[in-house]
């Protein structure tokens, strides 16, 4: 995965360019930073493209800020109403890949191998009276606490763990822990467990599909009882548990009155340019859902 950075901006607050302006989930950022860089090449027009993390994109989007929402999970009815209030009463939900969301650990981690949700969920319960140390859940692993690295609060990757994971085993109660390292930039995290022997992150497939030595992915034990490694083929076969679709959001005010957005969508969704995706680590979807969301942007006038 390649990340280039002469057309766009990429910051923790936004800077915004000319033409098109996008923030949002740092899982779908690789993808968006790709469309983006060839979109500039083809066309001259230049992009901001900032990783805010999903929540943080919903706000600025929201708020007239941004043109364009990254989004790792879909849109909250608070945000549409937020939304709603400033104008943007028409959004649109383009699904634009798979991803595997990834539990990793150090590379130098020779005993950790395959997890199930209830130890993952454990782990990342919120319990502050708990040290959760490696041989609590696995035998002969050291007795070492288990430190545990992921996204921000505000992020739509930490809200699908907790929905997906930690709502699975504890349902209502489900509540994620504060006692952790947080960023929403996965570089880092992935970086900070790279050099922790006793570290755990999850994150978007993408920072770990990048550089794969840098971390050893985790397989997840599925409803079968199997315990599958994140990869595409596992995506496109429906073996691994915690695939995703991820999305970018829009409002058809904001493509019909701006050309360049509605440009860049289309650019987005072409056959042609697909190859970014599967070049980010993520899934493509098939044809005719790539081919539906072209057909609402294109009618719209």
């Amino acid at each position: 995965m390649k990340k280039i950075f002469s057309l766009l901006v990429v910051i923790a607050g936004l800077a915004y360019a000319q033409d098109i302006n996008i923030a949002g989930s740092s899982t779908v950022y690789p993808i968006t930073l790709g469309m983006a860089e060839e979109f500039n090449i083809e066309t001259g027009l230049d992009i901001a493209v900032a990783s805010t993390g999903t929540g943080g994109g919903f706000k600025s989007f929201c708020a007239g800020e941004t043109d364009i929402s990254d989004a790792s999970r879909p849109i909250k009815d608070s945000e549409r109403e937020a939304c709603a209030q400033n104008g943007l009463d028409n959004i649109i939900e383009i699904k634009v890949a798979w991803d595997a969301l990834t539990v990793a650990v150090n590379p130098e981690n020779d005993w950790a191998t395959c997890m199930t949700y209830e130890q993952l969920a454990k782990i990342w319960q919120r319990d502050d009276a708990a040290k959760h140390t490696w041989v609590d859940y696995i035998e002969g692993a050291p007795n070492e606490t288990i430190n545990l690295y992921g996204p921000s609060t505000g992020s739509g990757t930490l809200d699908y763990f907790v929905e997906e994971v930690l709502g699975k085993v504890y349902g209502d109660k489900a509540n994620h822990t504060a006692n952790y390292f947080p960023s929403e930039e996965d570089d880092v995290l992935a970086e900070n467990v790279g050099q922790d022997l006793y570290g755990m992150v999850y994150l978007g497939y993408a920072y770990y599909a990048s550089d794969p030595s840098r971390l050893k992915a985790l397989a997840i034990e599925n409803e079968d009882g199997n315990c599958v490694l994140p990869s595409v083929e596992h995506i496109e076969d429906g073996t691994y548990p915690l695939s995703r679709p991820i999305f970018i959001y829009t409002d058809a005010s904001i493509v019909a009155s701006k050309p360049a957005v509605k440009q860049f969508i289309e650019f987005y969704l072409d056959p042609a340019n697909r190859s970014i995706i599967g070049d980010t680590g993520y899934a493509e979807l098939n044809d005719a859902e790539y081919n539906t969301s072209l057909e609402t942007i294109d009618a719209i006038q």
